[in-house]
């Protein structure tokens, strides 16, 4: 079955899930001309390992503790922060504890 993205106009419920995280995984929200949104979910000790995207990324932690690496060193994100990265900028991250965020990622080009 083809995974379901949010229509334009589209209420999308971003609140924490809680004592539910567990029962929830890594969703696509969003993939437009350029935009993709990302709903990403890890268990505490998990993550992703060094990659860059093609354009500027946001992350916006919603609930638990990220360790989000880049070139420029390591910060720490808890609930409500958020991180900029330029577009082709390596950076891994991982899940201090359970975790979910919102991940934005630019698909145009820049000029």
């Amino acid at each position: 079955m083809a995974q379901m993205h949010a229509r334009s106009g589209e209420v999308v419920g971003l609140a924490p899930y809680g004592e539910r995280l567990a029962e929830f995984k890594t969703t696509a929200i969003l993939k437009a001309e350029q935009l993709e949104l990302v709903r990403l979910v890890l268990p505490a000790g998990r993550g992703l390992r060094e990659h860059s995207a093609p354009g500027e990324i946001t992350v916006l932690c919603l609930e638990g503790r990220i360790a989000f690496d880049t070139p420029a060193g390591q910060q720490l994100l808890g609930a409500g922060d958020l991180i900029h990265l330029r577009a082709g900028e390596p950076h891994a991250l991982n899940a201090l504890e359970d975790a979910s965020a919102l991940v934005t990622i630019c698909l145009a080009k820049p000029a």
